[in-house]
């Protein structure tokens, strides 16, 4: 089950680069380095933090013939990043479901704890759309006005791993992903996004000395004068 979750996450993810690269405007190679990156970037990092073996991506050729596949189709047929957004959000719910489940459950399997489970499982999730992200020069998406995708991978970790503790992990599967596909696509229409930086202001005497004392001169309400050389 965790193969095929992975491998369904890897197509989606590897399509979804494929259509960053057509807004980038890359060759076929960039199709293909994007669209694998994409596709298997999250699962490789989860593979070599977990120490338990070679990456699965280098030892099961599915995997890398998926990405491809996954990428070429993208550079076949026109689907822009933007038109990815509108039509394919389901699917995009999906595979944060595919993902955070499979990565905490694989966490689980190999003996570390929960806490482990959950952030390997959201790393699973978003770890390929920030490399490709930061190969391109972008601002990883996930840091912000992405529809709560981090904060979405992050409770199907934690409900996958909630469920394995209480024994029943093949609930956590499916709860997990119908919590990513609820969760995404209401996030995505009423426009949720986490509070970026708070602009508050502290009122106390302190605060307020530490605010005169740092503001510029030109805010001061006088001029800078310079002090006159001595002969």
């Amino acid at each position: 089950m965790t193969r095929y979750l992975d491998l369904a996450g890897v197509c989606s993810c590897a399509l979804l680069g494929g259509a960053v690269a057509r807004t980038a405007g890359l060759d076929l190679f960039g199709f293909l380095v994007v669209g694998i990156i994409s596709g298997l970037g999250g699962g490789m990092i989860r593979d070599v933090l977990l120490q338990h073996g070679t990456p699965v991506a280098l030892t099961d050729y599915a995997y890398l013939a998926v990405a491809f596949a996954g990428a070429a189709v993208a550079f076949l047929i026109q689907v822009s990043e933007q038109s990815w957004t509108r039509l394919f959000t389901a699917l995009d719910a999906a595979v944060i479901g595919f993902w955070a489940v499979a990565g905490a459950n694989k966490t689980l399997a190999v003996g570390l704890g929960w806490l482990p489970a959950i952030l390997l499982g959201t790393l699973t999730a978003v770890g390929g759309g920030a490399l490709r992200d930061v190969i391109l020069g972008r601002v990883p998406a996930v840091f912000g006005g992405n529809g709560l995708y981090a904060t979405v991978a992050l409770l199907v970790a934690a409900v996958t791993v909630l469920c394995a503790y209480l024994g029943i992990p093949e609930v956590g599967i499916g709860l997990g992903i119908a919590l990513a596909l609820v969760f995404r696509l209401t996030a995505v229409h009423y426009g949720w996004n986490l509070p970026s930086g708070l602009d508050l202001q502290p009122h106390s005497q302190l605060a307020s000395l530490m605010r005169r004392r740092f503001r510029p001169a030109s805010r001061r309400g006088g001029k800078s004068h310079s002090r006159k050389e001595e002969p």
